[in-house]
């Protein structure tokens, strides 16, 4: 048994004796409680040490929860994204994704894992290490709390692939793939890595204070910043708005949105990197918000427009899938609810209404669904957190939501400014060096052929 394990049981259904009765039995008890006194000094260190012992019934949660995240970019994100492009794009897609699932995974091993999880003396509240290079030291004997360490560096590897994956959305059918290679392969080390670091890796943001369980400002306001940035600088795609683009499979869509779903559990469950009660509920407010967003999404749809799509409850679902990540661990089914319901009306209005005001063409709507998506659940974190309102608690200084929602908009705040200043550089420098945007006569013809020389349908 664990030591958290211990600790659960020694709690339950126990009661505190009255001050008096302390005392008066304290001089007739010690010499009865003596030798168990000195056994459990003796016990203490193997106790202390038992949360270092592999538990093998998280390791198979962890591994179950791992295959599940990678599941969610191929095939989940790319069937998802490509049944919403043209059909001479469709493969394109298809192959970002899947490319971008191969590379990540070798430059997380390579370094992205060291500078975002080292812990060494060269790490510190902004960066980790290097130390962890080439995975030195994860061996086979090297755990993570109760779980191998190879389990744990490979579960947030996956998290490492889907993030820079989202992005692929916002700059769909006219992004060069050499350029989109090159741009993914910084961003990893310039940004993703270092805010996973500031959240998760003993950086400063965790000592802030922020509830981040899952990765509300690592992955998705990360990603669907860096989207809209590099939506503005691609620009427009050519015929955009005037020109109907509509999605060449609508099945392709709400089967990618069915396996993200599905997915989600992983992500967020697996995120308590234990088979435990927080793992549980983290499961059950991702269902339950997922549902309420689907819907609110759908009737701000029926309501706006006459009918509810399909396009849109699959979109409204992954924006409740969003918008829970960062409060999976923190909130109850009723906070689940109403984060749900907020992230799928908020995004909905996000993808259309905002979209159109400022006229950027973010294919996917990356911006509206997971920055805003995002957003949306980092703050209300914040709020349902409270023991009052059914969540577990604040984070670490905090004691009062104000102070709580403090925190999330810091970490809010630093992750859209961070993402979006260091993305425009590297974008900047790419245009410059490489050129960023296909050729006219290539976008006319259709990413599959012009890049890739095949068709994803032979008409």
């Amino acid at each position: 048994m664990t030591t958290r394990a211990i600790e659960d049981t020694s709690m339950g259904g126990t009661h505190r004796p009255s001050a008096s009765r302390r005392s008066a039995g304290f001089s007739s008890s010690i010499k009865f409680l003596r030798p168990f006194m000195i056994g459990g000094l003796l016990l203490a260190p193997s106790l202390a040490m038992a949360e270092e012992v592999l538990n093998s019934g998280d390791t198979a949660w962890m591994l179950t929860a791992t295959a599940l995240v990678l599941f969610m970019t191929v095939p989940g994100l790319a069937l998802f994204y490509a049944g919403m492009v043209r059909s001479k794009n469709v493969l394109s897609v298809l192959m970002q994704c899947f490319a971008i699932t191969a590379l990540m995974s070798l430059l997380w091993t390579f370094w992205g894992y060291s500078l975002a999880f080292e812990d060494g003396g060269s790490a510190n509240a902004f960066i980790g290490g290097l130390s962890k290079m080439f995975l030195a030291g994860v061996t086979v004997d090297s755990l993570s709390g109760t779980i191998p360490e190879t389990v744990f560096m490979t579960f947030q590897m996956t998290f490492a692939v889907i993030t820079p994956a989202l992005i692929v959305g916002a700059f769909a059918e006219r992004m060069k793939f050499s350029t989109m290679l090159v741009f993914m392969s910084i961003w990893l080390t310039v940004v993703y890595a270092p805010v996973c670091h500031w959240v998760w890796g003993g950086g400063w943001l965790g000592d802030w204070g922020i509830l981040d369980f899952a990765g509300g400002t690592v992955v998705h306001i990360n990603a669907g910043i860096a989207g809209l940035v590099a939506a503005i600088m691609l620009g427009k795609r050519k015929g955009y708005p005037g020109t109907a683009m509509p999605p060449n499979n609508l099945g392709y869509t709400i089967i990618g949105a069915s396996i993200l779903w599905v997915g989600w559990f992983g992500f967020n469950a697996g995120s308590e990197l234990a088979a435990d009660g927080v793992a549980g509920m983290a499961m059950a407010v991702t269902q339950i918000a997922t549902a309420a967003a689907a819907l609110g999404w759908m009737f701000s749809e029926w309501i706006s427009h006459g009918k509810p799509s399909v396009l849109g409850i699959a979109s409204g679902a992954v924006a409740g899938l969003v918008a829970i990540t960062p409060a999976s661990g923190s909130v109850g089914p009723m906070g689940a609810v109403a984060i749900g319901a907020a992230s799928g009306v908020g995004c909905f209005f996000a993808a259309t209404t905002l979209k159109r005001a400022f006229g950027y063409d973010d294919s996917l709507d990356v911006f509206g669904i997971h920055a805003v998506g995002g957003i949306i659940g980092a703050i209300l974190t914040g709020v349902f957190a409270a023991t009052a309102l059914g969540g577990s608690g604040f984070g670490d200084g905090n004691e009062t939501i104000t102070a709580q929602v403090m925190s999330q908009f810091v970490g809010v705040a630093a992750t859209i400014v961070y993402s979006g200043v260091a993305s425009f550089v590297i974008l900047k420098i790419l245009d410059a060096v490489m050129g960023l945007r296909v050729d006219e006569e290539q976008e006319v013809e259709g990413l599959d052929l012009a890049l890739h020389d095949e068709r994803g349908y032979i008409l």
